[in-house]
Formats: structure tokens, sequence, C-alpha cells
């Protein structure tokens, strides 16, 4: 487990961020589906809603990232239609997952929710991966390694540098737990500068026996 940090920096500083009518095309596990997670999101981002220099995730788009594909320019509407029926054709042979939220994870750019058990969720993530990469090749943007990836659940962005023990005081390490049967992923278009929200789903592909 990495330490905490002593102090919030300002996620967008030097981050390059896509233009105006430009997007990153990826994979994210949506929240919205799972009232029981959104609800914790809440109770954290109220918990740290006194401090200044935090963006909190809009409850809409709260997400777990699963894989970013590339930028707009490199893949096409057809391809992205047929990314999602790649992903549904695999997911059918995968029940929904079991999965619950209780640590409170703290990164100098973010306050994130862990997602646990923290291997659970590589089914998912193996599928999308292969459906991307049968669809337009190996040069996906994050190719992510299943053992090194970390789900977990955006709730506030750093925006200004500013000491992280208040933060850490305020909220603490852990939540109530809140369990969710992630059953779905879906494919967004993540128009313009992160931080604008403007996110445009173009297809949802579902675990077995959910209904679509």
């Amino acid at each position: 487990m990495s330490p905490l940090p002593r102090k919030m920096e300002n996620r967008w500083a030097n981050r390059a961020q896509p233009p105006p009518g430009h997007g990153i095309v990826s994979w994210h596990l949506l929240m919205r589906r799972y009232p029981q997670v959104c609800d914790a999101a809440t109770e954290a981002q109220r918990a740290l809603s006194s401090f200044p220099g935090l963006h909190m995730t809009p409850r809409q788009w709260l997400h777990i990232t699963t894989l970013m594909a590339g930028p707009t320019e490199a893949i096409t509407r057809e391809q992205m239609s047929a990314m999602a029926s790649a992903a549904r054709a695999r997911l059918r042979e995968v029940p929904p997952i079991p999965v619950f939220i209780e640590k409170v994870i703290y990164h100098a750019e973010a306050i994130s929710l862990g997602v646990q058990p923290a291997q659970a969720l590589v089914p998912i993530l193996e599928a999308v991966r292969s459906a991307t990469r049968t669809v337009i090749g190996p040069a996906v943007a994050s190719d992510r390694n299943p053992s090194t990836w970390i789900p977990h659940v955006t709730v506030a962005y750093s925006t200004t540098e500013q000491p992280a023990g208040p933060m850490i005081s305020a909220l603490g390490t852990g939540v109530p737990r809140r369990e969710a049967m992630v059953d779905a992923v879906t494919l967004v278009v993540q128009w313009g500068p992160e931080r604008r929200w403007d996110w445009e789903p173009v297809g949802t592909a579902y675990c077995a026996a959910t209904p679509g």
C-alpha cells in the first residue's frame, strides 16, 4: 500500500488535454447503475466539501476507468460499434461480479474509493481489451496489465497544492461498506478537457444474464 501523500497537487498543471472537438475513446464501468456506490461517493464528497481546490466528479459520471482505447482521430464510429459488439460477445460468458467499496485511496492528484477484491473485475478488463485489440489492433493507448490494475472510483480531483493531512483527517481511510454486482461496461467518448465531463456513451456490453 502506498504511503499517504503529504500534500495535494494540481492534477491539470502539466497534463495535456484534448482541445474542444477532440476526444478520447475509453471503456468505463459507470457507477450510476449502482446507487449504493454513488451514495458512498456522495458521502465522501460531502466530507470534503469544505476544502477549496477540489473538483468533484459529477454523480452521473462516477466511474471505474477500465481501458483507454485511443483518440477519436484514430478510431472511427464504425470501429466503436464493432468494439462494443465484440465486447458483448465476450461478456456473454462472464457472470455479474460482486465487489465492495470500503477503502479510501489518497493520491497527490485525487481521492478515490478502492474497489475490492482488486482482481475481481479482471474478466471485464480482459474482455474489453480483447475486443478493442481485435478491432483496432494492438496499439491500444492504455493496455493495462491486469496484475497491476487497481480499480477505483475517483470522488475528487485536486486542482491546487495544499496539505493533504486535513483532508485525510476529515474523510478518514475508510467508508461504510457498500456492495454491488458489476454487470456492464460502457464505451465512452470523452470530448475535450477532462474536467468538462462532456461524455458521450456510445455502446454498453452486459454480463451474462443481465437485461440489456
